[in-house]
């Protein structure tokens, strides 16, 4: 798990860094939508290939990584910008901010969001 967290917040910050993410279309948020989205599900591969599950254990697996992916990132990243709404200096938004801010805020958001969807697998796990 700490390979996974480590790559997808390299993985993001790559993308700010080189300026992948458009920052005045609808495509920025979607891009990152797509990175939170691709983290989690290398989350449930993973859990799913270390477990050694069966076919409906993989479904199940990575069904349950993007559903704790798509309940905390929104929550993740409230707490992201909250937490980070006094660096913002006058801009309406992180985005607008960019630099340190905006990518500490996506490390942040990267970072809960696949704590969410690992969450999500133990809780499952312990079921099981």
């Amino acid at each position: 798990m700490p390979i996974i967290m480590l790559s997808a917040v390299i993985g993001i910050l790559f993308l700010q860094a080189t300026g992948a993410i458009p920052q005045s279309s609808v495509g920025g948020p979607m891009l990152i939508a797509l990175a939170f989205l691709l983290g989690a599900l290398a989350v449930g591969i993973h859990d799913a290939q270390t477990s050694q599950r069966g076919p409906l254990g993989w479904i199940v697996s990575i069904a349950v990584a993007l559903t704790g992916a798509f309940l905390s990132a929104p929550l993740g990243g409230m707490a992201v910008t909250m937490l980070l709404a006094p660096f913002v200096q006058g801009s309406s938004s992180l985005a607008a901010a960019g630099g340190p801010v905006m990518a500490t805020a996506l490390a942040g958001a990267m970072i809960v969001t696949l704590a969410g969807a690992w969450g999500a697998i133990w809780v499952v796990n312990r079921w099981r």
